[in-house]
């Protein structure tokens, strides 16, 4: 079986329909695929109707942005959670409207600077999606400021610019203990993507550990091989599962569906520790 357990949709920061991007996964050979857009499950129903009617595996799944108390991002995968527990929801919930609050400001500061209007990023944000800096880019795109998403977050959403603004993000053990709370597989995002910026340390990891953390996403394009090579020592000493994926956004990233999977044996497994949604 080919698995890829990291996509988005156009739900959060991808750039396909849930439904199209279950028609790209089929087009390229897969078994099974997670729809894993952040901080949202609106693009479930579509891309599960989608992957019965072509004949493959959907796994439910959500990305939860999390932050370290000392500012550091981090993603924490979430498989087959019951999308309407009361606890994970409410927590998510406030994570979405500080990211909305956050957009509009940073829209404000760069109002001063470039032509840009809260009314255009609108226009590229789907309905039920979570507002995000991705949406931003695409505004500045539509302007001529910048002609990809890259170059947008290297020039002008940055967090060095004068236009970041923080927001609110739970702790990611806490996110951890909500994922499980809801019956759901917690996997550490991309834990060594240097390239993005600061990545948590060993104490952090730890307390998701401790919080019920059950995975780590191992082979992904932005853990460095020698990183790969430590990330599989601690999850065979800590007993963790080892996932590989593609973080798939259609044409927001050059990552391509399939180009890491995971293996049927550890499907498997996130099949059986799941309570809350069942793959469909």
């Amino acid at each position: 079986m080919r698995i890829d357990l990291h996509t988005h949709s156009n739900v959060s920061d991808g750039t396909e329909d849930p439904e199209v991007l279950i028609g790209s996964a089929a087009a390229a050979g897969l078994d099974a695929v997670a729809l894993t857009d952040h901080d949202s499950t609106a693009g479930w129903d579509r891309a599960m109707a989608a992957a019965t009617a072509l004949g493959i595996a959907f796994v439910p799944g959500m990305e939860v942005s999390c932050k370290t108390d000392t500012g550091i991002s981090v993603h924490v995968l979430s498989y087959l959670h019951d999308p309407l527990h009361p606890g994970l929801l409410t927590e998510i919930e406030k994570s979405r409207s500080a990211r909305l609050t956050r957009a509009r400001r940073m829209v404000e500061l760069m109002a001063e600077d470039f032509p840009i209007t809260w009314e255009l990023v609108e226009q590229h944000v789907t309905e039920g999606a979570t507002v995000g800096r991705p949406h931003i880019a695409d505004a500045l795109i539509a302007l001529g400021v910048v002609t990809t998403r890259s170059e947008a977050f290297d020039r002008i959403l940055t967090a060095r610019s004068p236009y970041w603004v923080n927001h609110y993000a739970p702790h990611p053990a806490h996110a951890v203990a909500l994922i499980r709370d809801a019956g759901g597989v917690p996997v550490f995002a991309h834990p060594s993507a240097f390239t993005r910026g600061a990545v948590a340390g060993g104490a952090v990891l730890d307390e998701m550990i401790d919080a019920g953390l059950l995975g780590l996403e191992v082979e992904h394009r932005d853990n460095p091989e020698s990183a790969r090579v430590k990330l599989r020592t601690i999850a065979r000493q800590r007993g963790l599962l080892m996932t590989g994926s593609s973080d798939y956004h259609g044409r927001g990233k050059p990552n391509l569906l399939g180009e890491n999977t995971t293996s049927a044996e550890t499907f498997e497994a996130i099949q059986a520790l799941a309570t809350g949604t069942p793959v469909g």
